[in-house]
C-alpha cells in the first residue's frame, strides 16, 4: 500500500497542542508513559498466548528495549509484546482522548482565555500517555507489528495536524517507537540530554524500576585487555565493549508474600528508599482486594524528623499503578494527624495521569485512605495492648501528632476523629512518674471524683510546686499533667471522657464535692463576706491587670495564686498563643488569697491605714507579683518589684 497521509479532527488537533505546551512540566515523564504503555503490550500478548502459543513465534522472553542514538538524536523504545496492525494503529495513535475530546473542549471554552493554571487542572483529568512523548519530539515514529500477522506498518507525526501510515517490514513481532528529539533534548548543552544512558538509567530506576519485564539498554564499557589467565595486560591501552544491562529491579517487594519476606528485607528497603540510616519503627505490609485492590506498604520512622511540625515539611505516600511510578508524595491518602508515615500504595485502579485535582475527587483514593487509616489506627491499638513499651516509644516520638490531630478536628472530623485517637492518648499523673491512658485514669478514680483534673506545666516539678495542687494531692486526687503546648487545646476538643469532664486545677472552681470541701467552702464565703471592703479596694488598686479577686476556698500553706477564669483562655493557652506572635487572646485573671495565711492578717492591718496609703499598694502589687511567679509568668516591671520587696526587708 501507499502511503497515506490522516489529518488530525480539529478537535483533536487543539487538544494535542494543549497538551504538548501546558500538561507537564516535568517533560522527563514522557519515558514512564512508554515503558508502561510498552509493558501493557507485553501483558496483552502474554494473555493471548495462553490460548494460542503460536502468537509467541516461538519467543517467550519478554523484554523492553531502550536504543539511544547520540548521532541521529534519537531515542528508541523497544517492546516484544503484541503490537498493532494498520487499523489498531489508526485507533490507538491516530486519535487522543477520543471519548473526552469534546468534553474537555468544552470546558475549556468555559475557562477565562489564557488562564493556564485552568487549563492545566483540565488537561490533567484525560489520558494522554503516548503523546507525552511530543514534549520532546520533533518527530515521532512508530513501526509495529501485531502477533500471528506478516504485515508490519509504520505510522509517522510531527504532531503538525496529521500523521502518515504505511507498509514496512519488521522481523519480529511488537512495536518499536523512535523520537526524533528537540535539539533541547540531546547533547552535552541540552538542559535534558535524552540520549545519555546514564540519564536514561535513572529515569527508570525513578520511575518504572518495578515494571515486571526487564527494561535493558546497552552501555558502551571500556576496558583492559586480559591474556589467558584473565590478568589484564600492561600497556595495551583500553578497548571499547558492549554490554547490554538490565535497568529495573523488575519484582517489588510489596509484591511478595509477606511470609517470603525477612525483616532485614524490610530494612534496606526503607533506608534506600527514605535514605534513613536507622530501622524502621513499624512494618505494616497489606495487600487489600475486592471491591478496591491495593497494596500498601507502610513505615513508621525510628524516630520523628526535627521538621516533622513546620511547614516546609513535605507528607506524603507514594503511588504506583500495576508497579508504576506515578506520584512522589500523596498527602491526600492520610489523615494530617498521620504525616509521620512514610511508605506507598501500589493499585491498578490509579490512572498514570492522575492529578491533585483529581486525587481530591477520586473515591477509589478516599477509600483506600480510608482503610489504611482504620489499619494504622487499629496497629496503635494493638500494639498499645500488647506491647506497652514499644507503644511508649511510639508516643515519646509520635504523641504530638495525635494530640494535634484532636484539636484540628474541630476544622476536620470532629467527634469522629476524637472518637478514633482518645483511647490512645497517654499522661503522665501526679501519683506516678509514669504514662497512662485515660481510660486507666478513669478506672482509678475513686467513686465521688466526677471530674478529671490535670494541670498544665513546662515540666513534673512546676506543676508539683503549684498551690494549686496541694488541696487534690491532700485528699488523694490524681491529677493529670499537660506538659506540651498542644495538650489543653487537645481537651478543651474532647470536653469529656466517658461522661467525666476535664477540669483544670487553674480554672474556675475546683468543685469538689466531699463533705470537708463543702465546709471550707461554706467558712471562704463567710470570710470573704466579712472581708468585702479589703477584696473590693484589692481588686481597685490592681486594675485591669486581674478581672477578680476573691478568697480562696482550694489555697492550704501558699498565701496566694492566681487561676484563669473558666469560660475563657488558660495561662497555657495564652503563652501558647503569645509564642505564635498572636497575642490577642488573654487569659481572665483572677487573684486568688489565702485567708488563713499570716499574709492575710497582716493584709488587713496594712488595709486599715487607707487603700491609698503606700504600704497597701506595695502589698497588693507584690501579692500579683508573687502569684504571677508561681505560676512561671513575669511581672510587668521586675525591677520595680525588687526594690519594693527590698523596702519591706529594710524595715
Amino acid at each position: 500500500m501507499a502511503k497515506e497521509t490522516h489529518q488530525f479532527q480539529a478537535e483533536t488537533k487543539k487538544l494535542l497542542d494543549l497538551m504538548i505546551h501546558s500538561i507537564y512540566t516535568n517533560r522527563e515523564i514522557f519515558l514512564r508513559e512508554l515503558i508502561s504503555n510498552a509493558s501493557d503490550a507485553i501483558d496483552k500478548l502474554h494473555f493471548e498466548s495462553l490460548t494460542n502459543r503460536d502468537l509467541l513465534e516461538g519467543n517467550s522472553d519478554y523484554e523492553i528495549f531502550l536504543i539511544p542514538d547520540e548521532a541521529s538524536h534519537t531515542l528508541t523504545i523497544s517492546d516484544n509484546g503484541l503490537g498493532m496492525n494498520r487499523e489498531e494503529l489508526i485507533e490507538n495513535l491516530g486519535t487522543i482522548a477520543k471519548s473526552g475530546t469534546k468534553a474537555f473542549l468544552e470546558k475549556l471554552q468555559q475557562a477565562k482565555e489564557g488562564d493556564n493554571d485552568t487549563q492545566k487542572d483540565l488537561i490533567g483529568q484525560f489520558g494522554v500517555g503516548f503523546y507525552s512523548a511530543f514534549m520532546v519530539a520533533e518527530k515521532i515514529t512508530v513501526v509495529s507489528r501485531k502477533a500471528g500477522e506478516a504485515q508490519a506498518y509504520k505510522w509517522e507525526s510531527t504532531a503538525d495536524g496529521s500523521y502518515t501510515i504505511e507498509e514496512c517490514t519488521k522481523d519480529s513481532r511488537g512495536t518499536n517507537i523512535t523520537i526524533t528529539l528537540l535539539p533541547e533534548f540531546y547533547g552535552d548543552k541540552a538542559e535534558e540530554n535524552f540520549t545519555d544512558t546514564y540519564k536514561l538509567q535513572s529515569l527508570v530506576k525513578k520511575y518504572s524500576d518495578y515494571v515486571r519485564y526487564p527494561i535493558k539498554m546497552n552501555f558502551v564499557i571500556e576496558e583492559q585487555p586480559k591474556d589467558a589467565d584473565g590478568k589484564p595486560i600492561e600497556g595495551a591501552g583500553t578497548i571499547k565493549k558492549n554490554e547490554v544491562r538490565i535497568l529495573n529491579s523488575m519484582q517489588p517487594l510489596w509484591a511478595k508474600n509477606k511470609s517470603e519476606i525477612k525483616e532485614e528485607e524490610y530494612t534496606e528497603f526503607y533506608q534506600n528508599l527514605f535514605h534513613d540510616w536507622e530501622k524502621p519503627m513499624e512494618v505494616m505490609h497489606n495487600k487489600i482486594e475486592g471491591n478496591i485492590e491495593y497494596t500498601s506498604l507502610l513505615f513508621f520512622p525510628a524516630h520523628a524528623p526535627y521538621n516533622l511540625y513546620h511547614s516546609d515539611y513535605e507528607p506524603g505516600l507514594q503511588l504506583y499503578s500495576r508497579h508504576v511510578f506515578i506520584m512522589d508524595k500523596c498527602k491526600d491518602l492520610l489523615p494530617e494527624y498521620l504525616r509521620f508515615v512514610k511508605g506507598l500504595v501500589d493499585s491498578p485502579d490509579f490512572s498514570l495521569n492522575i492529578s491533585r485535582e483529581l486525587l481530591q475527587q477520586s473515591r477509589e483514593l478516599k477509600l483506600i485512605g480510608k482503610n489504611l487509616e482504620k489499619t494504622i489506627l487499629k496497629q496503635l491499638a494493638n500494639t498499645l495492648k500488647k506491647d506497652r513499651s514499644k507503644y511508649e516509644q511510639f508516643w515519646k516520638e509520635y504523641g504530638k501528632s495525635l494530640k494535634i490531630g484532636i484539636y484540628g478536628s474541630v476544622y476536620n472530623g470532629g467527634s469522629d476523629v476524637v472518637n478514633k485517637l482518645k483511647d490512645l492518648l497517654l499522661f503522665t499523673t501526679s501519683k506516678e512518674d509514669k504514662l497512662i491512658t485515660l481510660k486507666e485514669y478513669v478506672e482509678n478514680m475513686p467513686e465521688s471524683q466526677k471530674k478529671i483534673y490535670y494541670a498544665t506545666g513546662k515540666d513534673r516539678a512546676s506543676i508539683d510546686s503549684l498551690p494549686q495542687m496541694e488541696i487534690l494531692r491532700d485528699k488523694g486526687i490524681d491529677v493529670l499533667y499537660f506538659l506540651d503546648n498542644v495538650d489543653e487545646f487537645a481537651i478543651e476538643v474532647m470536653r469529656e471522657y466517658e461522661g467525666k469532664p476535664f477540669h483544670s486545677i487553674s480554672r474556675g472552681d475546683l468543685d469538689l464535692d466531699d463533705v470537708e470541701s463543702q465546709e471550707v467552702k461554706k467558712e471562704t464565703e463567710t470570710i470573704a463576706k466579712s472581708n468585702e471592703d479589703l477584696i473590693k479596694d484589692i481588686k481597685e488598686t490592681l486594675g485591669d491587670k486581674v478581672a477578680e479577686v476573691k478568697i480562696s476556698s482550694r489555697l492550704k500553706s501558699s498565701a496566694v495564686c492566681l487561676v484563669a477564669d473558666e469560660q475563657g483562655p488558660s495561662f497555657a493557652m495564652e503563652q501558647a498563643f503569645a509564642d505564635a506572635n498572636n497575642p490577642m487572646f488573654k487569659a481572665r485573671r483572677i487573684l486568688e488569697i489565702n485567708p488563713k495565711h499570716d499574709l492575710f492578717a497582716r493584709l488587713q492591718k496594712v488595709h486599715e491605714q487607707g487603700k491609698e496609703s503606700t504600704a497597701f499598694k506595695d502589698y497588693c502589687s507584690l501579692l500579683y507579683a508573687q502569684a504571677l511567679l508561681i505560676e512561671g509568668m513575669m511581672p510587668e516591671d521586675p525591677a520595680a518589684i525588687a526594690n519594693k520587696i527590698a523596702e519591706l526587708m529594710a524595715k
